[in-house]
């Protein structure tokens, strides 16, 4: 289900990045990595309107070293052993505010909701240790809840179809607070073609 919807939202934003910026109307992907609390990546299919009105649909997957493990864990030489997971399904709506008269560079501060994913490792046990053998086994508990997304962006679509971002995330549910700053890029219809002294209509 993951690949498909990573699938879908990559063939879209190929798909318009070479596509000519409509009056109203704009597609475009964007990936970010980000680190905080957990480590992970967030993508997203945007749609805008008259370059002023966002909307956004994406996931992100973040992983950490476990909170709760026993202060005498190692996992040995061939594993990175247990992580902690938070996954994320995510839409968001959001307004541009533009801080040049190009749209060059631009803020996207978006809200919203997320169906959130988290899966833990528990039920630690005492196990044989060596060189490449953890000296512990766990079990890994998951459980979903529903996460308030917070996500200002700032976005520079110094070419109409790539530009980077730099992007601050935080979520928010009854278990857990994810917090990170990421950087990453936008690929698709960005915003509007400048027209050339030609295309002006006198």
């Amino acid at each position: 289900m993951k690949q498909t919807i990573l699938l879908f939202i990559v063939f879209i934003s190929i798909n318009t990045a070479n596509a000519r910026f409509s009056d109203n109307h704009a597609f475009y992907l964007t990936g970010e990595f980000n680190i905080g609390n957990y480590v992970g990546i967030d993508f997203n299919l945007n749609y805008v309107y008259q370059e002023l009105y966002a909307l956004k649909i994406g996931y992100s997957g973040n992983v950490r070293t476990p909170k709760y493990r026993p202060v005498d864990y190692h996992p040995g030489l061939l594993s990175f052993g247990p992580l902690d997971y938070l996954s994320n399904y995510q839409i968001t709506v959001g307004k541009l505010y533009k801080f040049n008269d190009k749209g060059t560079i631009r803020a996207n501060i978006s809200v919203g909701l997320g169906y959130t994913t988290i899966t833990e490792p528990t039920n630690w046990q005492g196990a044989y240790s060596g060189w490449f053998s953890s000296n512990y086994t766990s079990d890994y508990y998951e459980y979903n809840t529903v996460s308030l997304i917070i996500n200002p962006k700032i976005e520079f679509p110094t070419f109409t179809t790539f530009g980077p971002t730099i992007t601050g995330m935080i979520q928010i549910n009854k278990d857990r607070v994810f917090y990170g700053l990421g950087i990453g890029f936008m690929l698709g219809v960005l915003r509007k073609e400048e027209l050339k002294p030609w295309e002006v209509k006198k």
